[in-house]
């Protein structure tokens, strides 16, 4: 809790910020208070959580430095953020009277660097600007969430995002050159842009994926990458069932290829967007190739030759697919659209995110559906895609909807949401994968942080205490409340 009063709190961020910059507003608190995990509770206008004292618009470096020495040295909780487009309630803020620290006054694009392929951005800046100006120069980050018109550059790197092109892009993490970021007792750091060094451990990744629980991002710079759109060939195809899509999967990537896209969507996640052509009751498999011209050409031939060992799989007219591709984004207008439709019907689509080697994620994938289809109430629809594989395994997307029947609006969490959580969490830790991909752990996923990370539990732990020992950094986050 903190040590001074809510209304000294406010004047003390005053006298460090000026009043433009600090918000206390009733509804910007109360909506500040929450992230998209609680979907339902948004629909319905509804607030469980701790109220915030504030919301301060910092725009520079400095700035952070002093307001969080000020909240490290009175015990404010503190919530980072940019963008605001998580979903894992991490955004959340758990304790009452904290400060919420918005960096996306902090919007300026630093340097656009073609000879070093290397741009360098404050932490507000969004992720669709950047990529818009850098196409133009055909350039781009190789970095495109689904989240891309609503996200910011500091909230990717805090989540460890990932986006859709990462087989052959890789996720944030591998595009990070160097970074900025500020630490609870005020501490300005800076890690100098280089393609590799081997001066003691990546420091890099103190910072990459901490989700505001450790420091607040200022500055990235990412690497970048030749924009070829003109030579992509999308490649897709019916499929029977998953197990047999996995192993595709696993083959191609076995064999060395990386495709921008491998997506592998089950019968029932597949008729959302595909049930126009797709026969029903199939599985489809995607891919997408870009690069240069012999690059992408001959990853398309090396596909191809592999899926002749599986004479079951329909080829898929790619027209479908480049069609499908125009529309994987989600800004502004369909989140407002998903909204009402929430409102309503009170059916409710959610997803959870894991990933597993290749011997175990169907494994994870066929458990957990039929777990959540036996123990879970008014489910409508279950089931999901892998959309990031690796040489030596692949993610798996639940994508859940379900009805909400007999409850109150601030109840649909922990009769349905909370419950699906638990039971992906279970059958990902009992076969020895991760329970989240990209999204991060948040608060929703932190309760199960101790079994992700076994005996290495030790290693964040004093991670955390070193950094932020007197506890103010996005409480809840990483490490759970104690109960």
């Amino acid at each position: 809790m903190a040590d001074i009063a809510r209304k000294e709190i406010v004047n003390r961020l005053i006298g460090i910020l000026g009043a433009n910059a600090v918000v206390t507003e009733e509804y910007a608190l109360k909506e500040s208070s929450r992230d998209r995990y609680r979907k339902y509770e948004q629909v319905m206008g509804v607030y469980t959580q701790p109220i915030p004292a504030a919301v301060v618009y910092v725009t520079n470096s400095a700035e952070v430095s002093k307001v969080l020495a000020f909240a490290n040295s009175n015990h404010i909780n503190v919530v980072p953020r940019t963008g605001q487009s998580a979903i894992e309630g991490g955004l959340e803020t758990a304790l009452p009277d904290s400060i919420v620290i918005d960096g996306s006054r902090m919007n300026k694009v630093l340097k656009i660097d073609p000879y070093n392929m290397q741009v360098t951005c404050q932490c507000g800046v969004p992720l669709q600007k950047i990529e818009d100006t850098l196409r133009e120069q055909g350039l781009t980050t190789g970095h495109s969430p689904q989240s891309k018109p609503l996200a910011q550059i500091g909230g990717l790197v805090a989540t460890r995002s990932i986006g859709q092109f990462s087989t052959l892009y890789g996720g944030i993490e591998d595009m990070i050159a160097g970074m900025e970021a500020v630490f609870p007792n005020g501490a300005v750091c800076r890690i100098k842009n280089i393609p590799r060094r081997a001066a003691g451990p990546d420091i890099r990744h103190i910072v990459c994926g901490n989700e505001g629980a450790i420091c607040f991002i200022t500055e990235v710079t990412l690497k970048l990458f030749k924009y070829r759109p003109e030579h992509a060939i999308f490649i897709g195809y019916a499929i029977d069932d998953m197990k047999e899509g996995f192993e595709c999967l696993r083959e191609v990537m076995a064999e060395g290829y990386k495709p921008s896209i491998a997506r592998l969507y089950d019968e029932q996640d597949a008729q959302g967007s595909f049930g126009h052509f797709l026969p029903e009751g199939a599985c489809i498999l995607i891919w997408m190739t870009e690069g240069p011209v012999g690059v992408a050409q001959a990853t398309d031939a090396g596909i191809k030759a592999i899926m002749t060992k599986h004479p079951r799989a329909k080829p898929v007219d790619s027209k479908y697919l480049s069609a499908w591709y125009q529309h994987l984004n989600w800004g502004t207008e369909q989140i407002a659209k998903e909204r009402a439709e929430i409102f309503a019907t009170k059916n409710i689509g959610i997803t959870t995110e894991v990933s597993g080697c290749w011997d175990c994620i169907y494994d994870i994938y066929k458990t957990s559906c039929e777990r959540i289809v036996q123990e879970i109430p008014d489910i409508t629809m279950i089931g999901g895609h892998s959309s990031h594989s690796y040489i030596n395994g692949t993610n798996m997307y639940f994508v859940y909807y379900y009805n909400v029947v007999d409850c109150a609006p601030q109840e649909e969490i922990n009769k349905y949401h909370n419950p699906i959580n638990r039971i992906i969490c279970e059958q990902t830790l009992k076969y020895g994968g991760s329970i989240v991909h990209h999204h991060g752990l948040g608060k929703a996923r932190a309760r199960y942080v101790r079994e992700e990370y076994g005996s290495s539990f030790y290693m964040l732990e004093t991670l955390k205490k070193a950094f932020d020992p007197e506890s103010v950094m996005n409480m809840g986050t990483l490490i759970p409340l104690k109960q």
